[in-house]
């Protein structure tokens, strides 16, 4: 047991146990499905701190320290603002640094894990077209885009040069009567008083612009 703590700790092996777990948690980001590259790198990050723990390097403070970076990245994928993601990236970071038998040799594994981790998302994004699974799964990125039949608003363009009679005044916006259909629409500026025709102007999603008609 003493030999798989002692090489499990050696910096070498850490010096290449945290490049690839940070591979495994990028392969984890673009896999559908089951995600082994996901389980495999929890696996491993258990592994590095339960092994450091036992030889007395690190805490257990240290590994909840872990967890709640991973918990922010996580609420990143889910909320993007930015600040999050870099808080529990600091916290991971500062996590693996404080827990290693070398400092310098820790700050060198955090530093390769991280260029390798950016590296293998351009390469999977730019190169193989890849996108976050993830993100898919979470935010329905396949279920909303236009290419799936999803339209965020009826864009109204047969309604362009028609005309049409408000039926309350618009101030600016108001209800004019369609061929039997009322309409929410906004006038170009001015107000416009009931009962006047208009001509429609301009179609933004759901917002409809008209003008009144002049004789």
């Amino acid at each position: 047991m003493g030999e798989i703590i002692q090489f499990l700790t050696n910096p070498y092996v850490v010096l290449v146990m945290l490049p690839i777990i940070s591979l495994l948690f990028v392969g984890a980001l673009f896999s559908s499905g089951v995600n082994t590259s996901g389980i495999i790198g929890v696996t491993l990050v258990l592994i590095f701190f339960i092994a450091h723990i036992i030889a007395g390097y690190a805490t257990f403070g240290l590994l909840l320290l872990f967890v709640a970076g991973f918990i922010c990245m996580l609420v990143e994928l889910v909320v993007p603002g930015m600040i999050i993601g870099i808080t529990g990236l600091v916290l991971i970071v500062i996590s693996f640094l404080y827990a290693g038998a070398n400092f310098t040799f820790m700050a060198y594994a955090v530093a390769i894990a991280l260029i390798l981790a950016i590296i293998g998302m351009v390469v999977m994004m730019k190169f193989f077209g890849k996108k976050l699974s993830v993100l898919n799964r979470m935010v329905l990125f396949d279920s909303t885009d236009t290419e799936s039949g999803y339209v965020s608003n009826i864009n109204r363009t047969e309604l362009l040069q028609q005309t049409a009679r408000t039926v309350t005044a618009l101030r600016p916006s108001g209800v004019v009567m369609y061929n039997g259909e009322r309409i929410d629409v906004v006038s170009e500026g001015n107000f416009i008083d009931a009962d006047k025709e208009v001509i429609f102007v301009k179609v933004e999603g759901s917002r409809i612009v008209v003008r009144e008609k002049k004789d």
